[in-house]
């Protein structure tokens, strides 16, 4: 199996041990060690050709878009059919898929040459160019609801002066491009299936991928095959995957353990221990640089990415009632009590694991109930102050919610859990059409990918509406440093501002955990999972087993 041990980096510690010692801190308990296992390669072992694998997928991804998308599952289905310019390895280095080589940026950091492969060709028979990707480019920054255009910062202009080259200008310098072209921002579409289909591209997806899309039954399955297309075709082993819609952890744990699905996402803490000592049974686990939180509306009145308006509740208009609220939660007792202390306490939306966190980006506020009433008392609200908070409706979840809810109460907090099936969720949580909301993120290995979208004013993910000048300056200024010993006390700093005003309070990071069936005639391996959350299957295989 391929492993890694995660581990915690420091840079410019020393530049904010100052500012860290002004922020109080909570000192979390981390999670016990666990090894990290990003893989489970075949090795020696004889793989056999063909064969239609399942997948059970804990959500129903959203539109199959990527531009419009923002579901981690989405991105599970995309990654086998939709590769990108650049991905991240096991390491979280940044590397080339579809360009042929990392960007160039000119000295003043305005230009950037990015090198495309022309060898591929999309499923669609349609060549790969520097013209393909320009067009995708276009399309994130000009859609109506692009939730991509925030992610490519500044561009002035995107064009493609020669069938292998792709120049992006921008108005000022923008770093962390690179990284987002890593993810759904990086993933090329066919411009003549988005000829063909425009605003409609999500139904039937074409790009360049191991697989090509096949069908989608809603609320059941999404079945993709093999791409006899694809560049690196002779890599590709399996006939089909279907991921097949398993909302409940339990039906995915038993599943696995029947074989009738052969890799299964997000399995629950508790069954891990179980399941880890099952012979037929394999687990693959990893960190995360995303976070779990509360999002609280305090501004998202038209929907995310449009202007903030006003919205007259304590809840919204008075950030003590926040501050209380994060004051409240004790988050280690959340994850011990939930997640059998297989999750991490967050507090902020950088991972200790990121080269770019520090003691300030670490702080955490402290458990404090009794302060956090006096703070709801100063308010001069009604206790117990009643919260609604919308939540999926996974077992997980509940569980959270229930654990969160009793949290709070010594605090004088009444929170009324309001369960919605996960993909209604993002829509309502899109809309603004909640208090607060407990959903989380994937995260990116550029923390840019994990504040810009979600904090600065009308970003394409600001589902609190959030808007604060000191925050949004100090994200542009993060983005356009090459320092990372300054992008880091940047983000140090912002999370200060998020802490003071709490448009988001960060609970918990999860460890992606896979299961895989490793023994038998179903056993499979050539699977992948990494801190990015995404489980990748596009060189999996069955394993020929002995006749």
């Amino acid at each position: 199996m391929t492993t890694r041990t995660t581990a915690r980096a420091g840079a410019a510690a020393a530049a904010l041990l100052s500012l860290a010692a002004c922020v109080p801190v909570q000192p979390v308990r981390p999670a016990p060690p666990r090894e990290d296992v990003t893989g489970v390669p075949a090795g020696a072992r004889a793989v056999r050709e063909g064969g239609d694998l399942v997948m059970g997928l804990s959500s129903e991804p959203d539109r199959l878009d990527p531009t419009t998308s923002s579901s981690l599952y989405t991105r599970y289905v995309m990654n086998a059919v939709c590769e990108k310019l650049y991905d991240i390895d096991a390491a979280g280095n940044v590397v080339p898929q579809l360009a042929a080589a990392l960007p160039a940026v000119s000295p003043d950091g305005l230009t950037v040459t990015i090198p495309v492969r022309t060898d591929p060709v999309f499923a669609d028979g349609t060549p790969f160019d520097a013209s393909a990707v320009a067009t995708t480019l276009q399309r994130h920054l000009t859609l109506q609801g692009s939730t991509r255009k925030s992610e490519l910062g500044p561009v002035e202009e995107v064009s493609a002066p020669d069938p292998a080259t792709v120049v992006v200008r921008y108005s000022r310098p923008f770093s962390p491009l690179t990284a987002a072209l890593a993810d759904r921002a990086g993933m090329v579409m066919s411009p003549t299936a988005l000829a063909e289909r425009g605003e409609d591209f999500g139904d039937h997806p074409v790009c360049v991928g191991p697989f090509r899309f096949a069908e989608r039954v809603p609320q059941t399955s999404i079945t993709v095959e093999r791409d006899p297309l694809y560049y690196a075709a002779d890599e590709v082993h399996l006939d089909t995957i279907t991921y097949r819609i398993m909302n409940d952890a339990n039906i995915r744990a038993a599943n696995l353990r029947s074989g009738d699905v052969q890799v299964a996402d997000s399995l629950s803490p508790q069954d891990v221990d179980a399941l880890s000592r099952e012979e037929g049974t394999g687990l693959l686990q990893t960190g995360s640089y995303g976070y779990q939180a509360v999002t609280f509306n305090v501004g998202n009145t038209a929907g995310a990415g449009e202007p903030p308006g006003r919205i007259d509740t304590p809840l919204a208009s008075d950030p003590r009632l926040r501050q209380a609220f994060s004051l409240a939660v004790d988050r280690t007792a959340l994850v011990n009590s939930v997640f059998n202390d297989y999750y991490d306490p967050a507090c902020s939306f950088l991972s200790p694991d990121s080269t770019f966190s520090t003691p300030a980006s670490e702080a955490c506020p402290p458990h404090d109930p009794a302060r956090a009433k006096q703070l709801l008392t100063e308010a001069g609200v009604e206790l117990p102050h009643r919260i609604r908070l919308a939540t999926s409706n996974t077992a997980d979840s509940l569980r959270l919610a229930q654990a969160l809810q009793a949290s709070v109460a010594e605090a004088g907090f009444e929170v009324v859990i309001e369960p919605i099936e996960y993909s209604t969720l993002l829509d309502v949580q899109s809309a603004g059409d909640f208090e607060a909301v407990q959903l989380g993120w994937s995260g990116r290995v550029d923390p840019h990918g994990n504040t810009n979208s979600f904090l600065t004013t009308g970003a394409g993910s600001n589902y609190s509406g959030y808007s604060s000048p000191e925050a949004d300056d100090l994200v542009r200024r993060a983005s356009q440093s090459t320092d990372p010993a300054e992008r880091a006390r940047l983000y140090g700093e912002l999370v200060r501002v998020v802490q003071r005003d709490n448009p988001i309070v960060y609970l918990y990071r999860v460890r992606s955990i896979t299961g895989y069936v490793a023994q038998g005639e179903r056993a499979v391996a050539g699977i992948e999972t990494y801190s990015d959350g995404v489980v990748r299957l596009g060189r999996a295989a069955f394993l020929r087993t002995e006749q």
